[in-house]
């Protein structure tokens, strides 16, 4: 039996969400091994994050202020990444919203924006790119859900929908993308220490042992523990992989702490 050669795809690689935590975590990671990246964020601050990734890395960044919610920006904004970049053969959708709400205070609006950020963003960029990747052997999505697509939180109905539509939609894609030789995958992180947790943490006093209490590995995660997990997905060493979910956790989710 002759085994497959892999050839590790180097087309550029859009990442929602990558001013800060995961998002900057998967872009670091992309960029690590040579692939360009376009740092999407609605925080003005990821043009920043972009020119020092690139001066980290020796690697073509861009950084582009984008509302993900806005169907409008990201016809924009792919376009720009593709100006800048060329063809596209990569997405992580790690743009997210918490969604903190129970359901007495849950208002339509605000469902309607953490979904269409959560969710709704990651099918439409993934349908603007759908040419280029099918032209670009190796092509892969990964969306960024949650351990709350399976786990229960009254605090948040909405984003816990969005992560969980994310699972379902995201194996919706991989049938339809299979077509074109794309792969997508979604990554469930559990609690990582990003800085919208340190927040709530710091102001919290007890949240963080409230946590680890629950984690079989007995401590919170890194960004760059997920962002490996992405760039490991987007890679040929993944290359039959598709319509899965790899949660990355720590111990959480089958844990009974």
């Amino acid at each position: 039996m002759t085994s497959r050669i892999l050839h590790s795809p180097t087309s550029p690689v859009i990442v929602t969400g990558a001013a800060s935590g995961i998002g900057l975590a998967c872009a670091q990671a992309l960029a690590a091994v040579g692939r360009p990246v376009a740092l999407w964020d609605i925080s003005p601050s990821v043009t920043e994050a972009a020119g020092q990734l690139a001066g980290e890395s020796g690697i073509s960044c861009i950084g582009l202020a984008v509302d993900v919610a806005d169907l409008e920006a990201i016809t924009g904004a792919v376009a720009a990444s593709r100006d800048a970049l060329g063809p596209i053969g990569g997405l992580v959708h790690a743009a997210g919203i918490a969604g903190v709400s129970s359901l007495d205070q849950l208002e339509p609006a605000f469902w309607d924006n953490v979904i269409n950020i959560n969710l709704r963003a990651e099918i439409f960029i993934a349908k603007a790119l759908r040419a280029d990747m099918a032209s670009l052997p190796g092509s892969a999505i990964v969306g960024i859900a949650s351990i709350n697509a399976t786990l229960g939180n009254a605090m948040n109905p909405s984003y816990s929908a969005s992560k969980g539509g994310m699972l379902a939609a995201n194996r919706a894609l991989a049938d339809d993308l299979a077509a074109d030789g794309i792969r997508v995958n979604s990554v469930s992180p559990g609690q990582i220490l990003t800085p919208m947790i340190q927040q709530a943490i710091d102001h919290a006093p007890g949240l963080k042992d409230s946590f680890e209490r629950h984690i079989m590995l007995g401590r919170m995660g890194e960004p760059d523990e997920v962002g490996r997990v992405v760039r490991f997905l987007l890679s040929d060493e993944a290359s039959y992989i598709t319509g899965a979910e790899l949660v990355v956790d720590g111990g959480n989710i089958p844990s009974q702490r």
